[in-house]
């Protein structure tokens, strides 16, 4: 392999439209309904979980552009914090990136590509599937972006097309349940106030994170300045009315019975619909789905340690490129943790294991925002974030809502994510350490 100096294909807005929208549409909203129902009875909140965890994403979405168009680089969190507090805190949240923020995903999205599969084609060797799909798309990607590029529009535009047709049909086929959607009165709305509401809105999060898989690509996108906040805007509220539109059919058309605990929510809603036959149908779609999200995860994911290698000399040997620009030895060093994920842990583990640190460092970027607005109030700005500064607070305060209740309730997942951050230091000094003794040449 030969350093580039710089990918020759450049990302179009179509690509990282479908490029966020991947990241997003995956796990958590085929999954995490089945979590919410037991603590929630009202079709009405239930809807304005993902309705407000729509919104925080926008809002975060607002802000990443501005962060984006001013810092063009790649490496997303990594790169801003870095620039905006301290090495050390862009090296942290590289490191999450890196160990969990994609390889984490990525595995759960292929345990979950097996649930769904299994369901389907109850014969299938445990693990062989999702082993099979992240090494054989870390392949494709890894021999061209042009390649990876047109696979990522492929898939993603077939995943959209599928689940309007699901969204279509399901409203026309339907027997409604006795279930409200609008406020019947004050109990509807104390829900939105509950411990509940604020749980279940974790899962939310979870399902819309990866609203900003395009900044970890911005030396890639064509006119990134222009184009990214486009890409970010564009693909999350596409995404929000998926949402809010798919759970809208699940509820619609399913008892909450049925859904209640379970995980397939999914396969669930389309067997009631449509019957076994049906519901197996939908399993097997949903399963082929699921493959446009691991996909993103391993375009996007292997940028940041790229970034993180070539600012860092005991990394470095991570941020060299194939001839066709691709971060390949990144790119294998995702595709090693996520392996380990798979293989190791179960999908429940991945998911809340992951969510604390990544929903941290999109806090502390946000916050940023503020930051770079008084220290620098001269950097060029091509995008400033629209309704500043309501949007960044308001995702300031319900992300900070959501942490303080992922601290309070899941303790011992808590202390694992600060565990990785305190690995993470370690290796940050390490390396700085044996960067200054390691004799000039």
């Amino acid at each position: 392999m030969t350093q580039a100096s710089g990918s020759p294909y450049k990302i179009s807005v179509l690509t990282g439209v479908a490029i966020v929208v991947a990241n997003m549409v995956g796990t958590g909203v085929f999954t995490s309904l089945g979590f919410q129902v037991m603590g929630i009875q009202s079709g009405f909140a239930l809807l304005m979980l993902w309705a407000v965890g729509g919104i925080i994403a926008l809002c975060g979405a607002l802000c990443y552009g501005e962060l984006a168009a001013a810092m063009p680089r790649s490496g997303g969190e990594y790169h801003y914090l870095s620039r905006i507090y301290h090495p050390a805190l862009g090296f942290l949240s590289g490191w999450v990136s890196a160990t969990v923020g994609f390889a984490a995903p990525t595995a759960a999205a292929a345990l979950a590509l097996e649930q769904y599969a299994g369901s389907v084609w109850p014969g299938l060797p445990p693990k062989l599937l999702a082993v099979s799909v992240v090494v054989g798309l870390t392949a494709v990607h890894a021999l061209s972006s042009r390649a990876g590029s047109r696979l990522q529009v492929m898939i993603t535009a077939v995943k959209v097309l599928v689940l309007a047709g699901f969204i279509g049909v399901g409203l026309l086929v339907a027997s409604p349940q006795p279930l409200a959607f609008v406020p019947q009165g004050s109990a509807d709305w104390a829900q939105l106030l509950s411990p509940a509401f604020a749980v279940s809105l974790i899962f939310v999060s979870y399902a819309y994170s990866g609203w900003n898989a395009a900044v970890y690509l911005t030396g890639e996108v064509d006119q990134p300045q222009r184009n990214l906040p486009r890409i970010l805007l564009m693909g999350t509220a596409l995404v929000l009315v998926l949402y809010v539109a798919l759970n809208f059919v699940f509820l619609y058309s399913t008892p909450i019975s049925a859904l209640k605990g379970q995980v397939e929510v999914g396969f669930v809603a389309a067997t009631t619909l449509f019957g076994p036959a049906g519901g197996r149908l939908m399993g097997g779609l949903i399963a082929a789905l699921l493959v446009s999200t691991i996909s993103s995860m391993i375009f996007a994911g292997p940028r940041i340690v790229q970034v993180m290698g070539e600012d860092l000399p005991a990394l470095h040997f991570l941020a060299r490129r194939s001839v066709a620009g691709v971060p390949v030895r990144a790119m294998l060093f995702q595709l090693v943790l996520t392996l380990l994920f798979v293989l190791e842990s179960s999908f429940a583990q991945v998911v809340v294991y992951a969510g604390f640190v990544l929903n941290l460092f999109t806090f502390l970027t946000v916050l940023g925002l503020f930051v770079l607005r008084v220290r620098q109030p001269d950097l060029p700005r091509p995008y400033r974030a629209w309704g500043y500064p309501f949007t960044p607070l308001l995702f300031l305060l319900l992300n900070g809502w959501t942490l303080w209740f992922i601290a309070r309730d899941k303790p011992t997942e808590t202390l694992y994510g600060l565990a990785t951050l305190g690995a993470g230091l370690l290796v940050y000094f390490l390396g700085r350490r044996l960067t200054r003794t390691r004799p000039a040449r």
